[in-house]
């Protein structure tokens, strides 16, 4: 294949549809996880919750992450008792495959929005399953409008130990474009190559983020952002990228 090689930095085993994707307008995955998916350094507030889940108004997922998390915590029995409520359609589409329903999906898919409209929430309990490093912009929006929000670890992620040698080989020579789908993999790729590595991997790149958080952790590290999809799903930034490197 002579198509443009696309950095692909999702965990390996959630990478399989963006691949497809960017394989079916001949661009070349170069696939490197820079993401683990780990269980949470305490497990006890996550369980205490979902012990007491009839209490809960609300549950709100912001990854599907998160919902794979919290369904397996529960043997993957159906959450009985409160309303759902999904970031978007990818994590809506986990809820459903776990069994249960949706309630809401807010008009823009980021944790802000999902925090500005989740309706009935005045005095209302809801529980955050989440990962380490989430934001705290939903937790933040959803006080302001007077719920009673706990946030619980449902799952922390860490770069990958053994990172495969071929690809870190690969990446030195650099890639066309990259794709990052949380801000979790922008940090950790920078982890796994340094500051220097990094740039020298992504120079000349153009960068691809899901979305306005992805970009900002992307600037923070002095990237520069040139796809940014009006809507944030995986699907999205796919074709945005393949409409920007057709240009």
């Amino acid at each position: 294949m002579s198509g443009p090689r696309v950095l692909v930095t999702r965990p390996r085993a959630q990478s399989r549809d963006l691949v497809t994707a960017l394989e079916s307008w001949g661009a070349q995955a170069v696939v490197f996880p820079t993401v683990e998916i780990l269980a949470p350094r305490d497990s006890a507030p996550i369980d205490r919750a979902l012990i007491h889940l009839p209490d809960y108004d609300w549950v709100v997922f912001t990854s599907a992450n998160a919902v794979e998390a919290t369904f397996d915590r529960v043997g993957g029995a159906p959450l009985e008792g409160p309303r759902i409520a999904a970031v978007g359609p990818a994590t809506a589409a986990e809820i459903g495959r776990r069994g249960a329903r949706v309630d809401f999906v807010p008009s823009e898919y980021l944790s802000a929005r999902l925090g500005l409209e989740l309706p009935d929430v005045d005095g209302r309990k809801v529980l955050i399953p989440q990962g380490d490093q989430a934001g705290t912009a939903l937790l933040e929006a959803l006080i302001r409008r007077g719920a009673r929000v706990d946030v619980v670890e449902a799952y922390r992620t860490a770069p990958p130990e053994h990172p495969d040698p071929g690809t870190l080989a690969e990446l030195a020579v650099g890639v066309d474009a990259a794709i990052f789908t949380s801000g979790s993999a922008v940090r950790h790729l920078f982890a796994l190559l340094g500051d220097d590595g990094a740039h020298l991997a992504l120079r000349g790149a153009v960068i691809a983020c899901i979305g306005p958080v992805t970009a900002g952790v992307a600037r923070a590290l002095g990237l520069e952002v040139h796809v940014e999809p009006a809507e944030h799903t995986v699907p999205a930034v796919a074709e945005a990228l393949r409409v920007r490197l057709a240009a």
